[in-house]
């Protein structure tokens, strides 16, 4: 008879350690899928600043790329003026993890991209 309830028992005890790995899982994809979208970001940065003197274009296009988080985005973009040379886009956005149970915890994620001067 006294065995009869323990399997509620062991299922209460054992379901939040499996609701909290699957809530780290989550927040890992959200993670890598935010520093996809940011080496994306940059390598666009990169193509305009190869095709451009202008590095407020390689800016703007980083900015598009990231869509709302854009404005977040701290970018960096250095561009010889000789044909040939590496124009590198550098940028850092800090992503806050954990956010909605936890307050959360910033993350600082950064990615670089170059690619050789055109014009």
């Amino acid at each position: 008879m006294m065995e009869r309830g323990s399997a509620v028992v062991e299922f209460a005890l054992v379901l939040p350690l499996v609701l909290a790995l699957l809530f780290g899982l989550v927040e890992v994809a959200v993670v890598a899928r935010s520093e996809i979208q940011l080496l994306h970001a940059a390598r666009e940065g990169a193509r305009a600043a190869a095709a451009s003197p202008d590095t407020s274009v390689a800016v703007r296009a980083v900015r598009e790329s990231l869509g709302r988080s854009g404005s977040r985005a701290r970018i960096s973009v250095s561009r010889p003026s000789t044909i040939g040379g590496r124009a590198v886009v550098r940028v850092r956005m800090r992503h806050d993890v954990a956010a909605p149970l936890f307050g959360g915890f910033p993350v600082e994620l950064s990615a670089n991209a170059s690619m050789r001067v055109e014009r």
